[in-house]
């Protein structure tokens, strides 16, 4: 189906529609879409530590614990015909839980510290957005429906929720910023692309992308900003407690509101 008839039908039908999410399996990017974006990213962090570090499971068998459910959710939508907005996010949450244990076991474990942890996982991002480009001919997200280029969607996500979790430790830690500072930061440059996406001419794909990557680190910032001890300058929250609360708000946020599938490029 052309763009046209795209345009003609995202005006027409609701998103349950299934002529429309047969179009595309990702949902319009919308406001909506990253206020969940942020919170699914917060709690990926939270949820990540809360095994990793409140179970005491560390950061090997954690990650292969999410990795178990990132396969699980990734080939269950994947096989979907369709988008499902829960199914979606299922797999979002996914992709950000196993971004935050890889990030720590890849910045701590292995001794290569926040920097040489974040050029890794640039190199590795960069490499697998070429990849998908010069495969598919396009990295723009509007019509994910086959399961090649949902593939690379996933993989680009999974590395974009790896190194946003290690930039946000490495601003708020190694840079001393702390979580607020930090939080600030990352929500500026956030605002900054959307003024450059309503006020510029570059590359909506790119904009899109760049966002895409920014959501994590705010979420990691804000997520050890609810968990971390007092004196380290956060909130000593329980981490089974604040993720049990950012799942509530995206479940409500899923139920209260509509989405569609996406039916331009982004």
């Amino acid at each position: 189906m052309n763009t046209t008839l795209k345009a003609q039908y995202s005006s027409s039908v609701s998103d349950n529609d299934p002529v429309l999410n047969a179009l595309s399996k990702v949902p319009e990017v919308t406001l909506l879409f990253w206020i969940i974006k942020v919170a699914a990213t917060t709690l990926g962090e939270t949820a990540g530590d809360a095994l990793s570090m409140s179970l005491n499971l560390g950061y090997i068998v954690s990650t292969g614990i999410f990795a178990v459910l990132f396969g699980i959710a990734v080939a269950t939508q994947i096989k979907a015909n369709s988008f499902n907005k829960w199914l979606y996010w299922t797999t979002i949450i996914a992709t950000t839980t196993l971004g935050t244990t890889i990030a720590d076991y890849v910045t701590r474990s292995l001794g290569i510290g926040y920097a040489g942890g974040s050029a890794l996982l640039v190199a590795l991002l960069i490499m697998c957005l070429v990849i998908w480009q010069k495969t598919m001919g396009s990295i723009a997200v509007d019509s994910i429906s086959k399961p090649k280029a949902e593939v690379f969607y996933w993989t680009t996500i999974m590395f974009s929720q790896t190194l946003g979790t290690a930039l946000g430790d490495w601003v708020a830690d190694t840079k001393g910023m702390g979580y607020t500072t930090s939080a600030i930061i990352f929500g500026s440059l956030l605002v900054l692309i959307a003024l450059m996406h309503f006020g510029t001419k570059i590359s909506k794909t790119l904009l899109f992308w760049s966002a895409f990557v920014l959501t994590r680190p705010l979420g990691a910032v804000l997520g050890d900003f609810l968990d971390k001890p007092i004196d380290h300058g956060g909130l000593a929250l329980s981490r089974f407690g604040a993720s049990a609360a950012l799942l509530g708000f995206i479940i409500v946020c899923l139920l209260v509101f509509k989405q569609r599938a996406s039916t331009k490029a982004h």
